[in-house]
């Protein structure tokens, strides 16, 4: 998930609302709440932002959990860390956490003080960053995302976005269909060719082997390669036998 591409109240709330759907669409895993539609759930009745409110709650263990023990690299929290969070999060009181944790109330107390004090500066750096980077500068100068399970994070991901229209528009026969000329053994193509093919997948859904082939079959002759890169480069994750494939991204 590009968490990037999210506002503070959308990755807090889990959804975001989509103009051109006019629908709530949870970031999670896409499913979509046209606005003005009734959604029956655990036999009650919903309007779309609770319905898409309480669908994460009971799909994704809610977003705060989604959240606080997300498998990324921008996830720095140590594991002691993510478990005060949890139990702060859970509203008890500093003393009920030190009995909880077998800690001492002081030192609930000076974590509880650190983690604001993060927060702050988090808050300074973003307000920054962004009248720097999302205020002053033209679209296609601004960088790719990276993906949350990249693996070789270096120089080869500083592609603006201009540069990856070029390499989608020189690399590829056809875009829809997706058709590859060649697999280019630049480092710079390579991601946003992967980064394009993985979009043939969807979130939240696991693949056979066989499923994988067939659908990276038409895109390029040399589908083994590009089965295998996909996985290399952290686009997919597979079983250790092979037998299941799913999208990362």
């Amino acid at each position: 998930m590009d968490y990037g591409k999210f506002t503070l109240e959308e990755l807090k709330k889990g959804y975001r609302f989509d103009k051109d759907k006019e629908a709530y669409v949870c970031i999670y895993c896409e499913q979509t709440f046209p606005a003005g539609q009734i959604f029956s759930m655990d036999g009650h009745f919903y309007m779309a932002e609770h319905a898409v409110a309480k669908h994460i709650a009971k799909e994704h263990d809610g977003s705060f959990t989604r959240l606080v023990n997300a498998d990324t690299k921008y996830n720095t929290l140590t594991q002691n860390q993510r478990e005060l969070m949890t139990l702060f999060y859970s509203g008890l009181t500093d003393s009920e956490i030190a009995k909880k944790s077998g800690i001492s109330d002081s030192t609930v107390r000076r974590q509880r003080f650190t983690f604001r004090e993060k927060a702050k500066q988090a808050r300074l750096y973003l307000a920054v960053y962004e009248q720097v980077f999302e205020e002053h500068t033209e679209n296609e100068n601004a960088f790719i995302p990276i993906h949350d399970k990249a693996i070789y994070v270096d120089d080869r991901y500083l592609i603006t976005e201009q540069e990856k229209h070029h390499i989608l528009e020189t690399s590829f026969k056809s875009l829809s269909p997706l058709v590859l000329k060649n697999f280019s053994p630049k480092e710079k193509k390579k991601i946003v060719i992967l980064g394009k093919i993985a979009e043939e997948f969807q979130r939240e859904r696991h693949y056979s082997e066989k499923e994988v082939n067939e659908i990276l079959k038409p895109v390029y002759e040399d589908y083994m390669t590009l089965r295998r890169y996909l996985v290399m480069y952290g686009f997919m994750e597979r079983t250790k036998d092979g037998a299941e494939y799913w999208l990362t991204v």
